[in-house]
């Protein structure tokens, strides 16, 4: 007899990074998502993976905890529990592996381990009470960017998505904090240049577009003629950052969302799909909305942008992910190990 999404709970688990996540579902529909971030790492300039992992180990059980609360819902409800297997930073994956192993033992129930990548593009199909939110059809191309994945996906099924082309060497997220990091602004980058992007020139500078054949990503050459130019300006001018900050925000902003657009324009071509969605953490950048929303209008997109909340690393994406996962009996041995190479596999 099949299982009805109202009697499916399942607890899942995000630690990939610096956030530890915890969400509960039922079926599809959130009823709790809790996140613990990390400001340890902001005087690092970036994430320092031991720390990170020191911090899940202290934050796993009260995040766990709070979001049982939210919900309503007592342990021994729970039908499954989920966790993010991989990829990520080890040390931090194997806290919340380790966890969500030692909890479903305790329970007697199955564990089902989930894809990270895989779980941003099933963000778009995280519902909750009283939502009218229409998920994208399948098959539909996802934009996946973040600080870490820069990938162009044809999601064909929530378990058969196909890279059609990817970063080959820094991600967006990546190139947009070490630019922040460069100009002195602080870590994370991406809300900081966000913000005064807002207020620049996207015309005021230019910067080298990578020319990468077929539907790959390259921003390592936009990164070094960021940082050349800089100086060369500050050479010239001591305060030129200070004085120009919003203009060099946004003309960066405008060149990334440039890059990741026309690859995009292309895969649409290729493929014929015109329903496009955008996952990760950097689709909650404004430009990259903007240029969402610009595209549909020109070209007759029918496009899928996620909620503020579901676009950095969170529980719900893993937990929507894992519960279609559970309807089809996918679970999770107790031996399998975490991960942190990218990939979908």
């Amino acid at each position: 007899m099949e299982t009805k999404q109202s009697d499916v709970y399942i607890l899942a688990i995000e630690s990939s990074c610096d956030d530890t996540s915890a969400a509960v579902m039922r079926g599809e529909v959130l009823l709790s998502n809790v996140t613990a971030s990390q400001a340890v790492h902001e005087a690092y300039g970036g994430v320092v993976p031991e720390l990170a992992s020191r911090a899940h180990q202290q934050n796993v059980v009260p995040v766990v905890s709070e979001a049982l609360k939210r919900a309503g819902v007592a342990k021994e409800q729970l039908s499954a529990i989920a966790f993010t297997r991989g990829p990520g930073l080890m040390g931090s994956l194997l806290v919340g592996v380790s966890f969500a192993k030692g909890l479903a033992l305790s329970l007697g129930v199955p564990m089902v381990d989930v894809n990270h990548l895989q779980g941003h593009v099933m963000a778009h199909f995280i519902r909750e009470e009283g939502d009218n939110y229409t998920p994208p059809p399948f098959p539909f191309l996802c934009l996946l960017v973040s600080g870490g994945n820069s990938q162009i996906v044809k999601v064909n099924a929530y378990n058969d998505m196909e890279v059609l082309g990817q970063t080959i060497d820094d991600a967006a997220g990546e190139a947009i904090d070490k630019c922040s990091k460069v100009m002195g602004l602080g870590y994370p980058g991406g809300p900081i240049i966000d913000r005064l992007a807002r207020q620049g020139d996207p015309h005021a500078y230019k910067f080298a577009e990578p020319h990468i054949p077929g539907l790959d990503y390259s921003f390592s050459g936009l990164k070094t003629s960021f940082l050349y130019n800089l100086r060369k300006w500050v050479e010239d001018e001591p305060d030129f950052v200070e004085n120009h900050k919003e203009d060099l925000a946004a003309s960066l902003e405008f060149t990334i969302v440039d890059i990741l657009m026309k690859k995009l324009r292309l895969a649409v071509k290729q493929t014929g799909i015109k329903h496009v969605a955008v996952a990760g953490g950097v689709s909650a950048n404004n430009g990259l909305r903007n240029a969402f929303r610009d595209h549909a209008r020109r070209f007759g997109w029918t496009i899928y942008i996620p909620k503020f909340s579901y676009t950095t690393d969170n529980a719900a994406m893993i937990g929507v992910t894992a519960y279609h996962k559970y309807n089809d009996g996918e679970f999770c041995s107790i031996d399998k190990p975490a991960f942190s190479k990218v990939t979908f596999q």
